[in-house]
């Protein structure tokens, strides 16, 4: 590594990289190293065919048409209990059956106005934000201006 042949400081100089950077990406290549991604399961995961059992009781007719928290709760009352409240709507989710079930709007993309005049006094408005007009001169006021841009445009 030349850092370590010449010094950090001449190394990221010639190579036109900041202390800093080269710092960072140090640090951050030995966070790489130290952190494993993958994520052991936990032991009071449900497995795939408990997960499947939990979905074919949801999808019975005595609880096609009630909510999730609804469920839960009837079965708690039974003496049941499969999972929790978040495990029931994750396996939902994972079956794409879980969507937002308010309307959404989709607002248009808003167009702002334009004035298009092919004649005098066809276009009228207050907002002169835009206007493009000759610049100021300094120290002139508002009359001589207005005065001498009419001479311009007509």
């Amino acid at each position: 590594m030349l850092a370590v042949e010449v010094g950090t400081k001449p190394a990221c100089e010639a190579f036109g990289l900041s202390r800093a950077t080269f710092y960072y990406r140090k640090a951050d290549q030995g966070v790489a190293e130290r952190y494993d991604p993958a994520r052991p399961s936990p032991a009071s995961a449900l497995s795939p065919v408990e997960d499947q059992e939990v979905l074919d009781l949801m999808h019975c007719e005595r609880f096609m048409d009630q909510a999730t928290r609804e469920i839960y709760t009837t079965l708690l009352d039974e003496g049941r209990y499969l999972c929790s409240v978040h495990t029931l709507y994750r396996i939902l989710q994972q079956e794409g059956e879980v969507k937002e079930r308010r309307n959404q709007l989709r607002h248009p993309a808003y167009r702002r106005p334009e004035l298009l005049a092919t004649a005098p006094n066809q276009e009228w408005s207050w907002d002169i934000t835009e206007l493009s007009l000759p610049p100021v001169p300094a120290g002139s006021d508002l009359q001589s201006f207005l005065a001498q841009s009419r001479s311009v445009y007509e």
